[in-house]
């Protein structure tokens, strides 16, 4: 059964995305090379992506792009390469290659695919995304960026989870960036 691992990068008060949906500010320490090889090894796990319209569009307007392929080579060709699911109920097509689109139940849709056999699966940003599937306790894994910054105001990560979500901690790594992994599994 394929796990599911969710990856997210968020500011320290709490915001995934800036009030126009903007996450450049997570992209800010390209100098770190400690952080560019984890966000290589990342991109070499393989598995399956799944995103969100709006992470999908960011996605898909970058990585297929000759500026992506110069700067992060190993990063894009994963990223074009892999399969990938978008969820949305405003796309009529996905155009990036190996890409699904699903416009039904977000929650179903993962259920099935977490029967299936294949590889694991990933979210990668998409907040609202995690957060509807937190709340479905389908998440493996829920993997935090903490950017040591503060955005002061954006869009919060758990925005309208009705319910406490209990957590373990599974890991956690700092890079020399400032940048902070907290790994955390369901409290069971």
């Amino acid at each position: 059964m394929p796990k599911l691992t969710a990856f997210i990068q968020v500011t320290l008060d709490g915001y995934f995305a800036a009030t126009d949906g903007g996450i450049s500010w997570a992209h800010k320490d390209r100098d770190d090379a400690e952080w560019n090889a984890f966000v290589e090894g990342n991109a070499k796990g393989g598995g399956r992506l799944v995103f969100g319209r709006i992470t999908y569009d960011l996605m898909a307007s970058y990585w297929p792009t000759e500026l992506a392929a110069e700067n992060d080579p190993v990063v894009a060709r994963q990223m074009n390469s892999l399969p990938k699911v978008v969820f949305s109920r405003t796309l009529d097509k996905a155009s990036w290659n190996n890409t699904q689109l699903v416009n039904g139940d977000i929650a179903a849709a993962v259920r099935r695919m977490k029967q299936e056999p294949g590889p694991d699966i990933a979210i990668l940003g998409s907040g609202s995304i995690i957060s509807q599937l937190a709340e479905q306790r389908l998440i493996d894994e829920l993997q935090f960026v903490i950017n040591p910054l503060v955005l002061g105001k954006g869009k919060k990560l758990f925005e309208g989870v009705g319910e406490t979500l209990a957590l373990k901690l599974l890991g956690t790594r700092v890079f020399g960036n400032g940048n902070v992994l907290l790994s955390y599994g369901p409290k069971v």
